[in-house]
C-alpha cells in the first residue's frame, strides 16, 4: 500500500521561513531511517501559496487565481509518498516524524483494483505505458 502524506502549512512555512540546520538535520536522519527501511518512496517540501495558483474548472471555463491563499490550516507545506503494508504502519511511522508542533494528514494512494471494472483493460494498458515512459524519462534524464 502507498500513502502520501501532507504536512499542513503553518503561519511560518507560508511566510517563507525554512527550516533551522538542526530542524533539516532531523528530518534528515528520519528520512535516512525511511530510506533505509525501504518506506520512503519521494518526499519534498512545498514553497509558499503566494508562489502558487489554483485553477478552477466549470464546465469548458478554467479560472486562474494567484496565491496566496487565506486558510493556512488547509495548505500543504510538504509531502512524503511512503510504501508500507497497512494504514497502522504508515502511522506509526508518522508519530516518529520529528515535529515539534504541526499536523500531517495520511491518504491512502488509489491503486489500479480499487478502480473495479470501470478500469478497463485498455484503460489498465495505457497506465502502465505511462509509468514505464515515466521511469524512461527519469533514467534519459537523470531526474
Amino acid at each position: 500500500m502507498r500513502f502520501v502524506v501532507l504536512v499542513k502549512a503553518n503561519k511560518d512555512s507560508e511566510a517563507g521561513v525554512l527550516p533551522t540546520q538542526a530542524l533539516l538535520a532531523e528530518m534528515g536522519k528520519f528520512n535516512d531511517e525511511l530510506v533505509k527501511a525501504g518506506v520512503m518512496l519521494a518526499g519534498e517540501g512545498l514553497q509558499a501559496s503566494s508562489k502558487g495558483a489554483r485553477i478552477t474548472y466549470a464546465g469548458n471555463k478554467r479560472t486562474v487565481r494567484d496565491g496566496p491563499f487565506t486558510e493556512t490550516k488547509e495548505l500543504v507545506a510538504g509531502f512524503w509518498i511512503w510504501q508500507v503494508k497497512n494504514r497502522a504502519e504508515a502511522l506509526e511511522w508518522a508519530k516518529r516524524i520529528p515535529f515539534q508542533d504541526g499536523e500531517v494528514e495520511i491518504r491512502q494512494v488509489l491503486e489500479a483494483d480499487d478502480f473495479g471494472a470501470e478500469f478497463t483493460p485498455e484503460l489498465r494498458k495505457q497506465e502502465e505505458r505511462q509509468r514505464a515512459a515515466i521511469e524512461q524519462n527519469k533514467q534519459r534524464t537523470g531526474k
